[in-house]
């Protein structure tokens, strides 16, 4: 396991986030995916965030990302979004007649944090310490 590093830590911060278009309309095709794929790794160096995995389906992306303690997630994840959904717009013409009122992305997100242990092992582990 390769641990990231700043001047007074040792981290590893992995987070799966899905980002779902608006109403669940399938539009993403390869290269709309691409672009968005593009804005993400542009965004991200202003966030110390790094892209590790990309995939989508027609109506949402997923993505595995890292990040460092004092990444903002949420801001990142707004920034993105907002920067992604006029780039596409101004991009991709006609994608405004499939959409409601022009919005790209849905408001809400999932963002879920993965880890190399289960919960309950790092639990156990916790629990344990000072016991012996």
């Amino acid at each position: 396991m390769e641990l990231d590093t700043n001047n007074h830590s040792v981290f590893l911060l992995n987070y799966h986030l899905v980002l779902v278009i608006k109403y669940r309309k399938k539009v993403i095709n390869d290269e709309m995916s691409n672009r968005l794929k593009e804005i993400f790794e542009y965004i991200c160096p202003k966030y110390n965030i790094t892209l590790d995995e990309w995939n989508n389906d027609k109506d949402h992306v997923h993505l595995l990302f890292r990040g460092y303690p004092n990444t903002d997630i949420s801001k990142f994840i707004n920034a993105y979004k907002s920067a992604s959904s006029r780039l596409i717009k101004k991009e991709f013409l006609s994608i405004k007649t499939k959409l409601w009122k022009e919005h790209f992305w849905s408001k809400s997100y999932c963002l879920i944090t993965t880890g190399g242990a289960p919960i309950d092992i790092v639990r156990k582990y916790i629990e344990t310490q000072g016991l012996k």
